[in-house]
């Protein structure tokens, strides 16, 4: 079954099969019981509708998770038009399920990305011909399509030069084509956008660029450095994810392995301590050096990716960086050898660079359901690549759990009532500390947990309220 085929499209929605939507809504209903601090967010605004009549379009996977986002979102009075931030991520059952709801829905898994990019222009503009109030956004892209696209109306040149990716060629003709028909349409987008909210750390990398060189076209709110963001999704998320989609991907045994791990930020630490539990041999890569130290006091070994080529099995990028394993990496990698990213969409490992290599052969082992390729040089030594070097969390299997998936969505929540409730400037806001914490209150029930209570006496004596924020704006947890 191909996508051509079998995606069927209706009014306002686009999905593979409209038939799975009943399928998508037994599996919302688990997630939400494994969503406390969300379900909690939407039935403390639910009677408020703090959101009502804005328009916010989203640009996140399209999950089961982020079903329970688009419904609380609706709850609180948004007008929803969504699609997905990744080629690989989308459950098609969850994005059946928000369609038969009638909010506005193009993804499937499986998309080209001429598809990908022409679903992000469906989601962006109304069918009064306008665009989004608020955007909900994950790695940029929507508000990268934006800025680039009044970049084009201000600079007629920039769409004359030469695409430096398969992304780039998609979104330089869809400008081009807008452009012939308004030479002022992305102008009159930005303009009506009151602020996006960001989910990644490339998003925010690329949102404080635009901010740093006066470029930022309105307010973002960055939510992937909330506590409960950043220590939930990064670390504990990437903990639970990153074996699940290398087994389905390979059912391969991971124990006894030797796993080289690039980064160790939050994911990365992630990342290292699964592939620890699994009782892998774990080696770390990076170029800080206090993460490095981080690194060797936790117990791994710390080098660099060319010193482990010739004995790992399984190399797991995760830096946010782009070519951190390049085409020479791979071509002096062991027979056999398995490559993925959980780090930055699809540039930390070198695919273009892979596919140009003279005299490659790839195979394909699996489609789009759990993408894996085999690649065999031309001294017949092969490598296996997971989810075309995209996310493999989400390309292979089914991405975060539940539950870290509401803390990381209780923050975007909270940030669109924020952005929807006030007059931000044009840069890069943090969630308040009193909001992050009131994020963690919400999920402790559900783990058992009982906060304890300072007294008037201690609460004196550190300088807080007893209620709190507990801990400084600059506190590193």
């Amino acid at each position: 079954m191909t996508a051509k085929t079998s995606k069927k499209s209706k009014g306002e929605y686009l999905v593979r099969d409209i038939g799975l939507a009943d399928f998508g809504r037994k599996e919302i209903e688990i997630a939400e019981y494994e969503m406390p601090g969300l379900m909690a967010t939407r039935e403390k605004y639910r009677a408020a509708k703090p959101l009502a009549g804005i328009r916010i379009m989203g640009c996140l996977h399209m999950t089961i998770q982020t079903a329970v986002l688009i419904e609380t979102l609706a709850e609180l009075g948004a007008d929803l038009r969504w699609c997905s931030c990744n080629i690989f991520s989308t459950q098609d059952h969850a994005a059946a399920a928000i369609a038969k709801r009638g909010i506005p829905i193009f993804a499937y898994k499986g998309e080209s990305i001429q598809e990908y990019w022409e679903f992000v222009m469906k989601a962006m503009i109304w069918p009064d011909g306008k665009g989004p109030d608020q955007i909900v956004d994950d790695g940029g892209d929507a508000t990268g399509l934006v800025h680039m696209g009044v970049k084009g109306e201000l600079d007629p040149a920039f769409l004359k030069t030469a695409p430096k990716s398969a992304d780039e060629k998609a979104i330089f003709g869809i400008l081009k084509d807008i452009r012939k028909k308004d030479r002022k349409f992305w102008q009159k987008i930005a303009a009506g956008i009151r602020g996006v909210s960001e989910e990644t750390t490339t998003g925010i990398h690329r949102l404080n660029h635009l901010a740093k060189a006066g470029e930022l076209l309105f307010p973002a709110i960055n939510v992937n450095d909330s506590v409960t963001k950043s220590k939930f999704d990064n670390v504990y998320g990437c903990r639970h994810s990153l074996p699940d989609g290398i087994k389905r991907a390979m059912d391969v045994l991971l124990s006894g392995k030797q796993v080289v791990v690039c980064g160790y930020g939050d994911v990365g630490k992630g990342c290292a301590e699964a592939m620890k539990n699994e009782r892998a041999r774990v080696i770390v890569t990076e170029v800080d050096p206090i993460c490095a130290l981080q690194a060797c006091m936790a117990g791994f070994q710390v080098a660099r990716v060319e010193d482990a080529l010739k004995t790992a099995d399984v190399y797991v990028t995760c830096t946010g960086n782009c070519r951190v394993i390049t085409a020479k990496h791979m071509a002096g990698m062991k027979d056999q050898a398995i490559v993925c990213n959980i780090g930055h969409f699809d540039d930390e490992i070198d695919v273009a660079g892979l596919k140009a290599v003279k005299g490659i052969k790839v195979t394909e082992i699996k489609g789009h359901e759990c993408p894996v390729h085999k690649y065999t040089f031309p001294d017949g030594h092969s490598i296996y690549l997971l989810a075309e070097g995209r996310l493999v969390n989400l390309g292979c299997a089914t991405g975060h759990p539940n539950f870290v998936m509401s803390c990381s969505f209780s923050n975007q929540v909270l940030a669109q009532i924020e952005i929807a409730s006030k007059k931000l400037e044009k840069q890069v806001y943090l969630i308040p500390k009193k909001l992050d914490e009131e994020v963690a209150r919400l999920h402790l029930a559900k783990c058992g947990a009982k906060l304890s209570k300072l007294t008037q006496e201690q609460a004196d004596y550190i300088g807080v309220k007893v209620s709190g924020p507990f801990k400084p704006e600059g506190y590193r947890y």
